[in-house]
């Protein structure tokens, strides 16, 4: 144990500022800190209890992972959306994502920036929907093969990512129903079928 030293004019004064400004833990016991350092105050504070941590749910290998979120607007590093919960019939989303229902109207924003797309995009669904139209094509591509092939997983495709939240926030949110990736025969990976509302 290290052996207490008297305390130098100095750090006398500067203990004395502090001493004044600080509260008792325990009163009556020791006012303070005499320079021969007999009687010291105790310096820890008693240690915090954190409250426990809730347990983790138990997960075997091979079980699906269960999500809080169904409708969460976060993507894979792959760029794909989470499955959107199902909000149109079952029996045209069937249809629609094996390829069976043509699309009304298509829009093309591959090669765009974000800057373009965007109003361009907005104009083209809620025209759509002012016409009466329920079925659209947007076309984004698949983006370009990250350059380098490190060990993290890049996304490729800025628009492939971005399209999808766009078409769940506002001012798209209330005409749109439902968000797909098409079928390959109509673009796969690189577009999206975009089922709309009826107007009202």
């Amino acid at each position: 144990m290290a052996r207490r030293r008297t305390l130098r004019p100095e750090e006398e004064d500067l203990w004395q500022a502090v001493a004044r400004t600080a509260q008792p833990m325990h009163p009556g016991k020791g006012q303070g800190m005499r320079s021969g350092g007999d009687d010291l105050p105790p310096v820890l504070a008693k240690e915090k209890v954190l409250p426990a941590q809730p347990a983790l749910a138990t997960f075997r290998v091979g079980e699906k992972a269960r999500t809080a979120h169904g409708d969460d607007l976060r993507q894979n590093a792959f760029g794909r959306p989470p499955a959107a919960p199902l909000r149109m019939d079952a029996k045209a989303f069937s249809r629609m994502s094996r390829g069976k229902l043509s699309p009304q109207a298509r829009i093309d924003l591959h090669g765009l920036t974000l800057a373009a797309a965007h109003p361009q995009l907005i104009g083209f669904v809620l025209g759509a929907q002012a016409r009466g139209l329920r079925l659209l094509l947007v076309i984004t591509g698949k983006g370009r093969r990250p350059s380098d092939d490190g060990p993290v997983p890049g996304r490729n495709g800025i628009l492939r990512h971005q399209v999808p939240l766009w078409l769940m926030q506002a001012p798209l949110g209330p005409a749109v129903l439902q968000v797909t990736e098409a079928h390959f025969r109509h673009g796969g990976s690189g577009a999206f079928y975009v089922y709309l509302r009826r107007p009202r």
